[in-house]
């Protein structure tokens, strides 16, 4: 049989992502519905950075008291004037004390979250073309008014 390869993670961005107040929508069929608003931030790469744009926000289906469902869509704009939009998928468990905490806005230990996500990328510019044919693997932190988020290109 031939030898798979295991795969191995280099280090791409960290990203901080300011969020506003959430927009509850209520219990549905798919869980409590909730939208984030995302009003700006930074990211910062290897010979690179960008601004988070707002208008982007995370749509997020609490599950169950432990799981939470993230579906966040935005729009970076390089240093260098390119735009990049942002997909990125992520699932956020923790103990139903910690959760409701989180829900609450109040800061929570990291340590105290299990936190993943699967972000992608789309851009037009030929300099940014490689990221759309990578696949990323990131963590991330959640606090009062920012997500934290450290994004690894999987090899």
């Amino acid at each position: 049989m031939q030898q798979i390869p295991t795969p191995g993670l280099e280090w791409f961005a960290d990203f901080e992502v300011e969020v506003g107040a959430p927009i509850e929508v209520g219990r549905t069929q798919h869980g409590l519905r909730r939208l984030i608003p995302i009003l700006g931030g930074s990211a910062r790469g290897e010979g690179w950075s960008a601004s988070v744009l707002p208008g982007g926000a995370d749509h997020q289906a609490v599950l169950t008291p432990r799981l939470v469902e993230l579906d966040a869509r935005y729009v970076l704009r390089t240093d260098g004037g390119d735009c990049i939009y942002v997909h990125n998928r992520a699932i956020r468990c923790a103990p139903e004390a910690v959760t409701a905490r989180l829900m609450r806005g109040e800061p929570v230990p990291p340590e105290e979250v299990y936190f993943r996500c699967t972000p992608s990328f789309e851009a037009s510019a030929p300099a940014w073309q490689w990221i759309t044919e990578q696949v990323f693997l990131g963590s991330g932190v959640r606090t009062p008014d920012k997500v934290l988020m450290r994004f690894f290109r999987v090899l």
